[in-house]
């Protein structure tokens, strides 16, 4: 009974952190660290709206493995660099981690776009 629960709440936590991904989380926040964002622009405004609009595809578009209920890490490239992102849970003031993660009423994720050495 246990082990169902647990399955049942990683797949619920893996549905919200796929809302974030694809944007449809509104109380998501969504960063780019700055070593992230200028190895992929230079530093005219161009530039940086089209890296961001390359990370948020990749990102949409990342593939899992399957074992991964929770699907709160990953990487994968754009302009050949490979992007590694995490989702991390907060509570809605963002001052502490959430209490429960698969309860978006009392959770705010934050999803960072980072390269390795950011990590």
């Amino acid at each position: 009974m246990i082990e169902t629960e647990v399955v049942a709440r990683d797949s619920t936590i893996g549905r919200l952190n796929d809302r974030c991904r694809q944007g449809l989380d509104r109380t998501a926040r969504i960063v780019v660290t700055s070593t992230c964002l200028a190895s992929l622009s230079d530093d005219t405004t161009g530039s940086r709206v089209l890296a961001h609009a390359q990370l948020l595809r990749g990102l949409r578009q990342c593939d899992f493995d399957p074992r991964d209920a929770e699907r709160s890490r990953g990487r994968f490239t754009v302009q050949g660099v490979e992007v590694h992102f995490t989702i991390d849970y907060y509570d809605t003031t963002l001052e502490w981690g959430s209490e429960d993660p698969a309860d978006a009423s009392v959770t705010t994720r934050v999803l960072t776009l980072m390269l390795r050495e950011d990590l």
